[in-house]
Order: structure tokens, then sequence, then C-alpha cells
């Protein structure tokens, strides 16, 4: 089993607070969901001299387990993002 990370960026127009228990329940019934939260504010930094400004567009992250990117995508069935018509970007967190 792999891991993978959902960055949900802020281009949904209409996403309702409400929508989200729903959608982690099911997550947690799947017993593949390990996490998640939004994402506040933050800066970057770099010890050897100016950092990039931070990836403003990521509103938040979920984190899942699942045998490949395709098995993955099936975790986005209600998510509250991409129904609205947001961007859910899914990576795959290699273990090293």
């Amino acid at each position: 089993m792999n891991d993978y990370i959902f960055l949900m960026h802020d281009d949904a127009s209409d996403i309702r607070s409400d929508d989200w228990g729903p959608y982690l329940a099911k997550l947690r019934q799947t017993g593949q969901f390990d996490g998640g939260s939004a994402m506040g504010g933050g800066e970057c930094f770099n010890k050897l001299g100016a950092a990039r400004s931070i990836t403003a567009h990521l509103g938040g992250y979920i984190r899942v387990r699942a045998e490949s990117l395709d098995d993955a995508k099936r975790f986005l069935e209600g998510n509250p993002v991409y129904e609205a018509g947001g961007t859910v970007e899914i990576r795959e967190l290699p273990r090293t």
C-alpha cells in the first residue's frame, strides 16, 4: 500500500463547511484515511538567502493509503473541493 496526499487548491467557488463531515466519515470507514487539515498562512525559509513565497493557493490536505494513483483517485468522489469544481492535486509520498 502506498501513501498519497491530496492537496486541495482554493479555486472552488461554492464549498459548504458542512460538506466535510460526511466526506471525512466516508474516508474513515475505508480504514485508509491517515488524517488531514486545513492550511493557514506561513512563510518559507532558506538558509542561503531569500526564499520563495508560500504556495498561497493551497487550502488543505488529506492523507490516504491506496494501491496506486488510480486507486487513490476513487477518494475524489464526495470531496467538497472536487465536487465544487475545484482542483485537488494528488501526490505520492514515497517511502525512503
